[in-house]
């Protein structure tokens, strides 16, 4: 008896469910839709949040960047070539200064035996006995002679070349052949020209002032140009500095005609 009353129960509730009215389970869905509305909502609220921090976070990092490369621009801008730095110990001291103020020196500090050269030097070369003005130039890597009258030759299998150092001091009957073993070649493009030249380079002892060094030079047609050797870094670094703003510091100037 109590199972059949428990069935019958039942069935009357589910009926009733079947029979809801169509406004209730109107209302239910429609409550339905704004709960998830509204959990949608609060999700793209978070998301909008994450967003503007992650936004807030880029714009700090590009503040910090931008800060960054002007930081870098100023130390390029103080960054000083100690090359081209005058010594200050060639400044008057101040009498007035305190003696416990140490001056900096900007210049770097020779290495011994280092000597100082100026922009024009008188370069020795021994195997002619004679002495020819050079330009130095620091701008240059490689060192180059004027040679005229090229010409290459083998002696006891190694190929050699003579020429001539022309200048302008030196008359063309006075001028003295030189001749050295080809160390090597190099090809260089001019700039009246798309092909590449072939070039032999020699090694000569060459002496400036307290300077007595090998050095390489490349045999050049360097007519047109004021001097008729130029003294490249491959040559001046390690054993000497420069300052551009003087002319023969290490060795003597020509005498004028």
């Amino acid at each position: 008896m109590f199972k059949n009353t428990i069935i019958i129960a039942v069935l009357v509730f589910l009926s009733g469910c079947a029979f809801m009215s169509p406004e209730k389970s109107l209302n239910k869905t429609l409550e339905a839709v704004n709960n998830s509305e509204q959990n949608i909502t609060r999700r793209l609220e978070g998301l909008d949040a994450n967003l503007s921090k992650q936004t807030n976070y880029i714009d700090g990092l590009e503040s910090k960047m931008v800060q960054l490369s002007r930081d870098v621009a100023l130390l390029k801008k103080s960054h000083v070539d100690g090359a081209s730095v005058k010594t200050l110990t060639n400044m008057k001291p101040n009498p007035k200064a305190s003696s416990n103020v140490v001056v900096a020196d900007l210049e770097p500090q020779a290495r011994t035996g280092m000597v100082t050269l100026g922009s024009l030097e008188k370069v020795y070369i021994d195997v002619v006995k004679s002495a020819f003005v050079a330009r130095v130039d620091t701008g240059a890597t490689t060192s180059s002679i004027n040679a005229i009258d090229i010409q290459k030759f083998e002696r006891d299998g190694k190929k050699w070349v003579k020429f001539h150092v022309s200048d302008e001091e030196t008359a063309p009957e006075n001028r003295k052949w030189v001749e050295a073993p080809i160390a090597r070649h190099v090809k260089i493009r001019q700039s009246s020209a798309d092909e590449l030249e072939r070039r032999s380079v020699v090694e000569l002892w060459v002496k400036i002032g307290r300077i007595h060094e090998k050095a390489q030079f490349t045999l050049t047609d360097r007519t047109q140009m004021d001097y008729p050797i130029l003294l490249g870094r491959e040559f001046i670094q390690d054993v000497a500095l420069v300052d551009v703003s003087r002319d023969f510091i290490e060795s003597k100037a020509p005498k004028k005609p």
